[in-house]
């Protein structure tokens, strides 16, 4: 019976030093995370395609899975402020879709580092604006949003560096957010 309970202690051990080895049990982006400001402000470009979009949200809440990741977002809106948004990221590099109608919504893919301390978020979004020079004139705008997430070492932190270019500006803008760990 010793030898049972020392040779199942032993599997035991050796499976989780397996997993911590590669990298699976030691990267996680699950938890609650805080920033000073949103995503989107770090660029002053609107890259969001809704109200409860979280690229608005100062705080996030993910949840990692084996093969995608959901992200709850506090739904800002006045007219639903008890509700929040969850986006739903696939590491698949498949192409998914978010649709408000309207010509309003994205479209991106999602691909996730081997040693998964690292995804790429790259999304089209899609916008209806009003123009300055007349009223009830909308115009259609397309911003190309290429998000890069690094987990810290100490996975204390996520870096959020973004690129966006809009049809509507000259030029491509860059910056990034910091995500701080609370739960």
């Amino acid at each position: 019976m010793s030898c049972l309970i020392i040779l199942l202690t032993g599997f035991i051990y050796f499976a989780a030093e397996a997993q911590q080895k590669n990298g699976t049990y030691l990267s996680n982006f699950s938890g609650e995370w805080k920033s000073k400001e949103s995503i989107s402000m770090g660029g002053n470009i609107v890259c969001s395609y809704d109200e409860g979009d979280r690229m608005l949200s100062k705080t996030m809440k993910i949840v990692e899975h084996a093969n995608f990741l959901t992200i709850d977002v506090p739904n800002t809106s006045l007219e639903a402020p008890l509700t929040t948004s969850q986006e739903k990221l696939t590491f698949d590099g498949k192409e998914s879709q978010i649709n408000h109608g309207r010509e309003r919504g994205k479209k991106f893919t999602v691909k996730l580092s081997a040693d998964r301390q690292t995804m790429t978020v790259n999304s089209i979004i899609h916008l209806t604006v009003g123009t300055l020079n007349y009223i009830n004139v909308q115009k259609q705008e397309i911003i190309y949003v290429t998000e890069v997430w690094k987990l810290s070492s100490d996975r204390s932190s996520i870096s959020i560096k973004t690129n966006a270019k809009s049809t509507l500006y000259s030029g491509e803008r860059s910056w990034e957010t910091v995500f701080d760990k609370i739960i």
